[in-house]
């Protein structure tokens, strides 16, 4: 399962802190985009090197740096030097297998959390892993590629003054992506809840081998979801607890928000994980409905057929001495006996509704 599990075996044996890209190249070139803005100004480029930047050092403004694609080691090691990011830090912003996790080292909060998004032409779940840097007047996103990007309306708000945004903090950046992070999750539940709905009427109606592989592709989409889900609520818990100085107390209200939003969200993933389940025993009890009613009818046929046979056996021995082999109705008479015994069984077994 390449999906769960990512060849952590090329760190094996090298000291903390060695920057080594672990997971899939998603991006053909890296892309570093930079926004810096406040109330009054705004301004978007974007740079090869994080050097070109010229990065305002007014604390007014606030800096938003995105980058796409982090196959190159090169390039994020150099934006993390640029910004004074532990190595540790860069380490993991390589490894695209981190789990959800905050990290607080005083002048700047690590937050990695998975993007989420569903691809329609196989099915799938797929995950993009989004680390953010959030520090005083500046947020750093990187980002493993462009497919599935939810930040797009952000920088839309941002570019025309719409909404607080360009009148708020970092801390207030930080928050719209992740709320925009947490609010796909919606998107992506309710395509699985249409896949499930609909597996739940073919259960129903006509469950076929292809049915019990739907639910158990549909089970091991929501062990991936869970994974990528899961600790969320450990990250926004403690953005909405306020312990570092770089969150403002205006900010509880919106984290508190978010919070809400991701208890939602694992929450149905559990209901749904229920529901596959449930699901799956239905499917299990159907075929054995199935496999009893075929069981049940070739049982009657056989107990019908039992005693016809006994009376063709007898007559079928040939003894010499047989009294009705020489008499002239004896075969009509059999073949009447055998029809009585017959029919008399359906019409009984039909009383008792075995039939």
């Amino acid at each position: 399962m390449p999906r769960l599990t990512k060849k952590r075996s090329k760190k094996a044996g090298l000291p903390p802190g060695t920057l080594v890209h672990i997971g899939e190249k998603k991006a053909e070139e890296v892309k570093i985009t930079i926004m810096g803005y406040n109330d009054g100004h705004f301004e978007e480029k974007e740079i090869k090197t994080i050097q070109e930047s010229r990065l305002s050092k007014d604390k007014s403004t606030i800096t938003w740096v995105n980058v796409e694609g982090i196959h190159q080691v090169g390039i994020v090691e150099e934006v993390g030097n640029y910004f004074g990011l532990h190595p540790l830090v860069l380490e993991d912003i390589l490894n695209t297998d981190q789990r959800p996790k905050i990290d607080d080292y005083d002048k700047y909060i690590y937050i990695v959390l998975k993007m989420i998004y569903f691809n329609g032409k196989c099915g799938e779940i797929v995950t993009e892993q989004i680390s953010l840097i959030l520090g005083s007047n500046f947020v750093i996103s990187f980002q493993e590629g462009k497919e599935g990007d939810v930040f797009d309306p952000i920088r839309e708000r941002i570019r025309n003054g719409k909404g607080r945004i360009r009148t708020m903090g970092a801390d207030y950046l930080g928050y719209t992506l992740l709320d925009a992070i947490v609010d796909n999750y919606f998107i992506v539940l309710e395509k699985l809840g249409e896949n499930i709905e609909l597996l739940e009427e073919e259960l129903v109606v006509d469950p076929t081998t292809q049915t019990l592989r739907e639910i158990h592709r549909l089970k091991r989409e929501m062990i991936f979801l869970r994974k990528a889900v899961w600790p969320l609520r450990e990250v926004i818990s403690s953005l909405e607890r306020g312990e570092s100085s770089l969150i403002k107390e205006t900010m509880e209200m919106y984290f508190r928000d978010v919070h809400d939003h991701a208890i939602y969200v694992i929450e149905t993933i559990e209901t749904f994980r229920d529901m596959l389940s449930g699901m799956l025993d239905i499917y299990l009890s159907s075929i054995n409905n199935k496999m009893n009613a075929v069981m049940k009818v070739l049982t009657i046929v056989m107990t019908i057929f039992m005693p016809l046979s006994l009376i063709a056996g007898i007559y079928g021995m040939n003894f010499k001495y047989m009294p009705e082999l020489e008499w002239r109705w004896g075969y009509f008479m059999a073949c009447s006996i055998m029809g009585v015994i017959g029919v008399s069984m359906v019409v009984y077994f039909r009383k008792k509704r075995w039939l």
